[in-house]
């Protein structure tokens, strides 16, 4: 097929509506992954099976397997056993961890079907194919990630590693952004233009977010939002630390290197911190945007930095409120959308 025919074949737009969707999907299971995580859900199934793991216990038999097999972790064993953890409780944390699975097969098949139909039908802009295999191995990686993630709350302690968990939504959101990136890409390839290029200032933007994103997953994985106050919309909470700006309790025995990823009240305090050097760098971002001519790539981010500092505050004031948690790690989720956006508007080339 020549240049010309696969041109009149292409059908960039269609792609890019399709990873619209997709893009939804990946904000959906990061909204779902950080209520697995909130509710103590993700080594609740202590195995990965592909397919026969799509269903659940359909049986009082299968239910008491699945629960004898939670059983043997260290989270029940020091934790949920000691407290009481009935089978109707189990069945709640099986619940959030099996939808988030059978989310991301859903995510999978979402991906790669339809990537494989525009393939056969030669809908693929020339030059989009690499990019498009390099976000469905992406997807494939964020798979062996979470089962990765998991195993270290299975065999090595009551709760999985943070530093997974970091990987685990690093991947995602990284994932989400390249997705993003690429419909827009697919937009501009429809009125012909070229791919957008990433400028200095939003490969800092986005290097200031990712440094943002890592803190955040440690505060989460070492159970850290609920020490700076005194338990519910405890007003000493921000912007000091349990009445105090730097925080009594930080353990610096190893170095601070080791205390700033291991210590929960000093990632607490760079977490709550490192967030107004992100406003800061956003904030240039999004101006230069709307100087650019791109109202509303600059107005979706600066909404969404502000309802995600805003969210963080309400979060600790409320001493982790669970629905306040979600929210703030949807518009986190949101915010790496608007972020890829305002950078790809900046990028952006003539057509």
């Amino acid at each position: 097929m020549n240049a010309a025919s696969h041109a009149l074949k292409a059908r960039p737009l269609v792609l890019s509506r399709w990873l619209a969707c997709v893009a939804a999907l990946i904000i959906a299971i990061v909204v779902v992954g950080g209520i697995t995580r909130l509710t103590e859900s993700g080594v609740s199934i202590t195995e990965w099976n592909v397919v026969s793991g799509t269903l659940p216990p359909l049986s009082d038999a299968a239910w008491q397997r699945e629960f004898a097999h939670y059983q043997q972790t260290p989270q029940y064993i020091r934790i949920n056993g000691p407290a009481g953890m009935t089978l109707a409780t189990y069945k709640f944390i099986f619940f959030w961890e099996w939808v988030h699975r059978l989310l991301a097969r859903g995510i999978g098949l979402a991906f790669a079907v339809p990537l494989a139909w525009f393939w056969l039908r030669g809908a693929i802009p020339t030059g989009y194919k690499p990019r498009l295999i390099a976000l469905l191995a992406l997807g494939a990686l964020q798979g062996a990630v979470g089962w990765w993630m998991v195993k270290s709350g299975i065999v090595h302690d009551i709760k999985v590693s943070h530093f997974r968990l970091a990987t685990h939504l690093l991947v995602a959101l990284t994932t989400l952004a390249g997705v993003v990136w690429t419909a827009l890409d697919l937009v501009g390839n429809a009125r012909g233009a070229a791919p957008a290029h990433l400028r200095p200032v939003a490969a800092l933007a986005l290097a200031a977010l990712v440094i943002q994103l890592i803190l955040g997953a440690w505060l989460a994985g070492l159970r850290a939002g609920v020490i700076a106050g005194a338990g519910w919309f405890s007003w000493d909470a921000w912007p000091l630390m349990q009445g105090r700006f730097w925080p009594d309790g930080i353990d610096g025995g190893n170095g601070f290197a080791y205390a700033l990823s291991h210590d929960p009240y000093l990632v607490h305090f760079a977490h709550r911190w490192w967030a107004w050097g992100l406003v800061i760098v956003l904030v240039v971002l999004a101006r230069k945007v709307r100087a650019g001519g791109h109202r509303p790539a600059s107005i979706a981010l600066h909404s969404a930095l502000g309802t995600q500092v805003l969210l963080g505050i309400a979060t600790v004031w409320s001493g982790v409120w669970i629905p306040l948690a979600v929210l703030h790690q949807l518009t986190g989720a949101l915010l790496v959308v608007a972020t890829a956006w305002a950078s790809h508007a900046l990028g952006k080339r003539a057509a």
